[in-house]
């Protein structure tokens, strides 16, 4: 088994710690406070081909593997989760989707803009009463011959205002249940489409998370992916390879927090020593290590899957399951390490501790990963 990074995925993975820190860095906790969406920094990520990494160059990808866009994930998150749930949203759920799934026509339109990041694209499933039951779509896309008529809302949307593109997964044929849902692509100014208020969010603030509202929006047949009653089908294939993105974030801001742990850990001294001498210190720091790169075996492990064309359900829910708790426990470490300085924002990791719970939480619970893994094994 060989674990080496290709020189140009070595190319790729300095290329976004080096933007992450020039570019990310500064401002980072002035966005967090004021819940400000870092418009600028992704412009630039569009341009150095972070926004559509594993799109087919023919629509303006980057034409690169999994394992390239996780490493990429995995170094913008260590500075701000914020800028890589955007980037995350728009390559694992938006453009993949569309690259996967799409028609030629549907392609040309939207799918060469999101992946040149010229336009943002949004993945709407979730509803006031349909987070993790998605089979419970209580948002609706009438059959009206020509066109469908949607109505309904959804909960949660990251990029909800900042998008133009929104994939949206609504039920047509209520008798036949998930088998009646479609995936619909909605523009943004249609007729009947409202953006609703911005959350006010523990974490992940300078992201950009609305509820959006239908009201009559007629979307042309056109704009429907794939077969009629294929939308759930979509969302569940979409959703898995987007756990692995989520993964790369938790892991990323795992590595993060652990990184200035040590860092303080080494500058900070107490009892005449610096604090990384003591063995309360060492070990905590040791774990984390430890923690740290299992998760990165697994969340590697899940693009790898994605690769080389192998079911990668299993290992992708593995990977956001642990990765996620580590990055919890890790950034709640991180603050303890840093004692009363990581409770203040100047130090990052109280930021970090509030970005890591969303990794629990979203593109599938903790608690859903594990009915994903426990019937995956059981059925073996």
């Amino acid at each position: 088994m060989d674990f080496t990074l290709s020189e140009e995925q070595l190319m790729i993975q300095q290329a976004a710690r080096d933007f992450a820190e020039n570019e990310l860095l500064p401002g980072v906790i002035e966005r967090d406070d004021e819940q400000r969406f870092p418009a600028e920094q992704i412009k630039k990520m569009g341009e150095l081909g972070f926004m559509g990494m594993m799109v087919n160059p023919k629509y303006n990808g980057s034409g690169l593997d999994t394992l390239s866009y996780v490493l990429v994930i995995e170094e913008l998150s260590k500075i701000d989760a914020s800028a890589s749930v955007v980037a995350s949203v728009n390559n694992s759920l938006v453009c993949w989707g569309l690259d996967t799934f799409a028609n030629e026509a549907q392609k040309e339109k939207y799918l060469t803009k999101l992946a040149s990041g010229e336009v943002i694209g949004a993945f709407c499933l979730s509803e006031p009463e349909a987070g993790s039951d998605a089979t419970s779509q209580k948002t609706t896309a009438i059959d009206k011959g020509d066109h469908y008529l949607l109505n309904g809302t959804k909960n949660w949307i990251t990029n909800g205002n900042t998008a133009d593109i929104y994939l949206v997964i609504a039920q047509t044929d209520i008798e036949k249940g998930h088998r009646g849902i479609n995936a619909l692509i909605v523009e943004k100014g249609m007729p009947g489409f409202e953006v609703g208020p911005k959350e006010n969010k523990l974490g992940i603030r300078g992201s950009d998370t609305h509820s959006l509202l239908f009201n009559d929006v007629k979307i042309p047949k056109e704009n429907r992916i794939g077969e009629d009653g294929f939308g759930f089908k979509f969302a569940m294939k979409t959703l898995a390879g987007g756990r692995i993105g989520i993964a790369a974030q938790a892991l990323g801001i795992a590595t993060g927090a652990y990184e200035l742990a040590k860092k303080y850990s080494k500058e900070r001294k107490a009892f005449g020593t610096e604090i990384s001498n003591h063995q309360a210190i060492a070990f905590k720091l040791a774990d984390m290590h430890t923690q740290i790169q299992a998760a990165r075996h697994l969340v590697y492990k899940a693009a790898w899957d994605k690769d080389n064309g192998n079911d990668y359900t299993l290992s992708g829910a593995m990977a956001k399951l642990y990765a996620s708790q580590v990055a919890m426990e890790t950034a709640v470490e991180a603050v303890q390490i840093h004692g009363g300085n990581g409770f203040v924002k100047d130090y990052h990791v109280e930021r970090l501790m509030r970005d890591a719970k969303i990794t629990q939480i979203y593109e599938g619970t903790s608690e859903i990963q594990k009915i994903v893994i426990s019937r995956n094994i059981l059925k073996a």
